[in-house]
This record gives structure tokens, sequence and C-alpha cells, in this order.
């Protein structure tokens, strides 16, 4: 077979960023924001309801998150609804912080602080893809360009927090990752926080997806490292992982990604990797073990792909969303 067609499709850190390797372990405790009910969520062949939703929302409360990602409030009426349910009947306790998705979409994003008006404490996570192939081949917009739908997204998210009843905060994410030049992506986050001007009364987070494992484990560690070690704003800016598990190793992901400087991780990224294979799935799919395991059912692909045959039609923008805005693929 000749493989010479083939090469390596990620970007490793500039120079030699190698502190993590010294490390045996962590300094301290990280912290986390679960992305079950998101990330988790969107692979469901059939997603959960507003109740199975609630159910679950409140599990990972006695669980003890601090930080919950509760969707996409603009993907769906179910994902707008549940959000306000939260809202409206003082569901979110004083000491937690609920997180929504949006891309850098203006419509998105305003439908997004629509559903968050009046929250006693949210961050806004928005998000646009980066990486070099969806660059060339999907949005075929330049370096420029891309960068720009970042720019503009943190203006209007700034924006429209000034503007809304609630207490904001803001995480960004350059989706896909890992298959974007190391150089750039740290490029476009220091834009997005020149506009964000984090300070110590306002903290921002920059979260490093690895949308598609596209390497070893070490070589995501000294990219984490890299950004690390050049973010402007570094003391007021924490920095977090979202790993997906394409090759199994998302746990190493999370753990080489803390020695190497990040300071927050994303639970709730698990993906069973031939859910991907069923006919139509979403390319995302990520599936949460916990919610198939508390409903009793058994994971198998025959039963799965059954399910899949008979799910109801998806209504509103999936978070999958692309078109000339700088959505990608929803796994940020």
């Amino acid at each position: 077979m000749d493989t010479s067609k083939y090469g390596i499709g990620y970007y490793p850190a500039p120079g030699r960023y190698l502190g993590w390797a010294g490390k045996d372990h962590i300094e301290k405790a990280p912290r986390w924001c679960s992305v079950d009910l998101r990330d988790g969520n969107q692979s469901l062949v059939i997603p959960m309801s507003l109740e199975e939703k609630l159910e679950f929302y409140h599990m990972l409360l006695r669980v003890g998150f601090k930080e919950i990602e509760v969707g996409f409030p603009a993907a769906s009426e179910t994902e707008y609804e549940f959000l306000r349910t939260l809202i409206e009947n003082h569901m979110i306790p004083g000491d937690v912080t609920v997180q929504v998705l949006t891309q850098c979409r203006e419509h998105i994003i305003r439908k997004t602080f629509e559903a968050c008006k009046g929250a006693p404490s949210a961050i806004i996570h928005f998000y646009n893809s980066v990486s070099v192939a969806q660059r060339e081949q999907v949005f075929r917009k330049s370096k420029e360009e891309i960068k720009r739908i970042a720019v503009e997204g943190a203006k209007l998210v700034k924006k429209l927090a000034a503007e809304y009843e609630g207490t904001f905060r803001f995480e960004y994410s350059p989706e896909s990752f890992t298959g974007t030049e190391p150089e750039y992506a740290l490029e476009v986050c220091n834009a997005v926080l020149d506009v964000l001007e984090p300070s110590k009364t306002n903290n921002v987070i920059i979260n490093l997806p690895v949308t598609v494992e596209m390497s070893l484990p070490h070589v995501y560690a000294s990219q984490v490292e890299y950004i690390s070690e050049n973010l402007k704003y570094r003391e007021f800016v924490t920095l977090s992982l979202h790993p997906h598990n394409d090759r199994g190793t998302g746990v190493a992901d999370t753990e080489l990604g803390l020695l190497a400087g990040a300071d927050r991780g994303h639970p709730g990224c698990r993906l069973e990797l031939w859910l991907r294979l069923l006919p139509g799935a979403r390319p995302s799919g990520h599936q949460d073990l916990r919610y198939r395991l508390r409903h009793r059912q058994i994971l198998r692909p025959d039963l799965l792909l059954q399910r899949h045959q008979h799910r109801p039609a998806h209504s509103g923008v999936r978070s999958g969303g692309g078109g000339d805005s700088g959505g990608g693929s929803g796994g940020h």
C-alpha cells in the first residue's frame, strides 16, 4: 500500500515547549465545567427532553459541579426553554455558573442573550473554526477574514452583555484548534482578548478544543504550553481544555494539558468512535455513557442504529452550523 499521499494533519508548537515533560504531578486543582448537557446531548440519537435535561442538571449539581454548560439555546426550542426554566424558576444556585454555547453569528449571539436574560451568573461561550482545512475547504476565507469573524463576535458579546440584565463572563474557543497552526490560533485568541480586555475583575476563558484528536497527547501538551506562555493578559485568563476522545486518549490529553499550564477542563466530551459510523450520524458523535447507563440502556450499535432510524427531525439551528459565519462542527 502506498502511504506517501498521507501526511500529518496537525501543526506542532514552534520551538521546544516541553516544560510539562519535567513534571510528575499538577500543583493546583483544576476547575471543571461539565459539558454533558451540551456536547453529550448533541450526539444522542434522540436528544434529551426538557424533563430529562432537568433531571440530568440536578444530578450534576449533586455531583458538585460549579460550572455547567447547559446547552446551545439558539439551536432548538428545547434548549432555549431549558435555560429559561432554570432562570425563571431560580434553579441556579448562588455558587453555580451556567454556560451556553454560540457560534460567532450575530443572530445566534442575540438569540443566546435573549435566553440568558436575568441569569445570576452565566458564561457566554462563543466560537468559530480556525483550522486550515475549514478555512480553505469550507469557508474559503483568508486568515484575516477568519480572525475578523472572531473579533466581531467578541465585540458583539461584550456589547450585549452591557445591555442585558444578568451577570456575564466570556469564553472563546478557536474551534478545531488541533488542526490549526498554533501561531495563528494564538494570534486569533490574542485579538479576541484585546476586545474583551481581561482584568482582575474580568477573567476571560480561552478554551483549546481537541475537536478531532489528530496527534499523540504529548503534541497537544506542547501546543497548550505554547499558548499558555504566549497569551496576552495571561494573569487574568483561564486556560481551558476541551478534549474529545477519537483516539482513546482524551484523558491523557487532559492530564498532559494540565501539566502544560491549563487551569480548567471540560469533562463530558467522551466519544464512542463507532457512533460516527452510523448512517447520517452527526459528525461530532459524542456519547454520554452515564445517560445510557442511568436509563439501563445497553450500549450496542445495533440498538442505537434502530433508535437512529426512528429519531424525529431536528428543529431550529443545529450546533454544527456553517455557512460563511465561521461555525464548524459544533464540537468546538
